[in-house]
């Protein structure tokens, strides 16, 4: 699950930096990537727990600029290590110090954060957001548990964005939150827009009020319990009300709220996790999946705008080919392959001579490639004819589903595009795939010649007559061209013959048989077609091209990682374990 978590995340940053910055679905899908990075590093938590599960507990300090953070994480800390500034964004990196605890009881950390360095405080550089600091001191607060405490950089200043996945791997990993807000900031929408979307952790937490003016203190709690309660469903926490020192202009901890920390701690139930974590999946999944979704019904819904031009297209080859009474030729090619087959012995061969020496010049003219003397054959043409239409067909499909399909057009105007730049190279090998065809399924045609002249060898009287009409028929094509003085470009010299024993064979013993190998020809024609060039190409084709789409305009995440992410998600605890 984290690998899919971070490729969507992935995905949703790759397309949010195509967009134009006044776009809406940028700022959507912004919105998105940080409850990613929340769910990221709400996993990592989780698999924490499972390999190390004796970290020390975490307390996270957190609060939007100049609220005083770092100034109260050093008055709960007894020290001044978290450096404190007047300036908004001063501090851009967590920085966890351990109270009570050593670095040998935080090993787990570092694999939580994962691609952020661990450093030391003192090499940590503005300029450089994917690392944190874990100090080892002798850091004896009387405030807290042993524990490590965070301070986090603000999460509401214009440079956040920059640093704000270490705030939010920090606080994901807080067993206890502390909000820290000022009397100008406490209102601010961005703080409960934070307290909202950590809700999901469940984690107890502690709201200290900062540079508070005496006598404010209950009006300040009222309004804060309101907002609470109108961001959150949980039961709202204590305050810590913390006064203004005007002589040293840092906050004081007051003694009557010594026992806090002690409190929260009890608290904590790291048993719930798994479940927590599954609750954080099921709000978001559906939101987070809908253009990865919406992506894959656009895509079927092309495969089905390819069917439907396909099955058009093999009607239009039925209609003006296979059913086409002056069209269809096929079963002539095998009337002419099944002459061959009929040469008397011996006078054959004087025959065979005969039509080589005629036909020369045809075949001459046809060895040196000119296009002129080798013709499309009427099927070949109509197929290109057919190709061609399912072509202009589709593209028309498209346009449509650019003006109706307004939450994919985007999409289907890509995919247009990308149709109507590849057309002429599609054409020209579909037209390759035609002519592939024409030479392989004219083995076919031999096996019918075969199938019938095997046949006819069962009725011996019949093939006799058939070999009589084809010697006088080869006779008498022969004497006409000696008399004419050659032949035309597209004439053959066996169209005599090729009629005479079609009408022979029609009114024969064998009629029914020749009108079965007809029609099974015929069907097996259609079936090549449908397979070789409407399927295996065509389909095929037509089926991948949006996979040549940009990356950056599509998450490309298979129906396969979706589905496998599903089933992932739908497990119980032991099955989220192994991610």
């Amino acid at each position: 699950m984290l690998k899919f978590i971070q490729l969507l995340n992935q995905r949703y940053q790759a397309i949010i930096a195509s967009l134009k910055a006044d776009d809406s679905q940028a700022a959507l899908y912004q919105q998105r990537v940080e409850q990613l990075f929340y769910a990221e590093a709400f996993i990592r938590k989780g698999m924490l727990l499972e390999t190390h599960p004796n970290t020390p507990l975490q307390i996270a300090v957190i609060g939007p600029t100049q609220a005083g953070k770092s100034s109260v994480a050093n008055l709960i800390l007894n020290t001044s290590l978290a450096k404190a500034s007047p300036l908004a964004g001063y501090t851009v990196h967590p920085q966890g110090f351990c109270n009570h605890v050593t670095l040998d009881d935080c090993i787990g950390l570092q694999s939580y954060f994962g691609r952020f360095q661990q450093l030391r405080i003192d090499e940590l550089n503005v300029e450089r957001h994917d690392c944190y600091s874990l100090t080892d001191s002798n850091i004896d607060s009387s405030l807290l548990p042993d524990s490590v405490f965070w301070d986090t950089p603000d999460f509401d200043s214009i440079d956040s964005v920059d640093y704000r996945e270490g705030v939010i791997r920090t606080i994901a990993l807080a067993d206890i939150v502390v909000l820290v807000v000022s009397k100008e900031k406490y209102a601010d929408q961005s703080v409960w827009e934070m307290m909202s979307a950590i809700e999901v952790f469940h984690q107890p937490t502690l709201i200290c009020v900062n540079k508070l003016v005496e006598g404010t203190e209950e009006l300040i709690a009222r309004s804060l319990k309101e907002k609470w309660q109108h961001a959150r469903k949980d039961e709202f926490p204590n305050i810590v009300p913390m006064l203004y020192q005007k002589q040293t202009g840092k906050p004081e901890w007051p003694a009557t709220e010594n026992n806090q920390f002690v409190r929260l701690e009890r608290l904590v139930s790291q048993k719930n996790h798994f479940e927590y974590q599954n609750d954080l999946l099921n709000k978001y999944w559906h939101s987070w999946l809908e253009p990865v979704v919406a992506e894959h019904e656009a895509a079927k819904i092309w495969r089905t705008l390819v069917d439907s031009c396909i099955e058009q297209a093999l009607y239009e080859y039925k209609r003006d080919y296979l059913d086409h009474p002056q069209h269809y030729e096929t079963f002539q090619n095998t009337i002419v392959e099944l002459l061959s087959l009929l040469e008397v012995p011996g006078f054959a061969s004087v025959l065979t001579k005969t039509r080589r020496a005629l036909t020369w010049p045809l075949r001459k003219l046809m060895s040196l490639g000119k296009k002129v003397m080798s013709p499309e054959s009427q099927e070949e043409e109509i197929l290109n004819q057919v190709g061609e239409h399912l072509l202009i067909s589709f593209s028309d499909k498209l346009l449509e589903k650019i003006d109706s399909d307004t939450n994919q057009s985007k999409w289907w105007k890509d995919s247009y595009i990308l149709v109507r730049e590849q057309r002429e190279e599609l054409l020209r090998n579909y037209e390759l795939a035609v002519d592939d065809y024409a030479v392989t399924f004219q083995e076919d045609v031999r096996e019918a010649a075969n199938s019938l002249y095997n046949k006819l060898s069962e009725q011996p009287v019949l093939l006799n007559s058939l070999r009589a009409t084809r010697v006088t028929t080869d006779v008498a094509a022969i004497a006409l061209i000696l008399e004419t003085g050659g032949i035309g470009v597209h004439d053959l010299i066996i169209t005599p013959a090729m009629l005479a024993i079609t009408s022979l064979l029609a009114e024969s013993a064998i009629g029914s048989y020749i009108n079965k190998v007809e029609v099974e020809l015929k069907q097996h024609q259609l079936k090549t077609v449908k397979e070789d060039l409407f399927i295996e190409f065509l389909q095929k084709t037509l089926y991948a091209l949006p996979e040549q789409l940009s990356d950056k305009s599509r998450f490309n995440i298979s129906s396969e990682q979706l589905e496998k992410a599903e089933q992932q998600r739908s497990e119980k605890r032991n099955g989220i374990r192994i991610l």
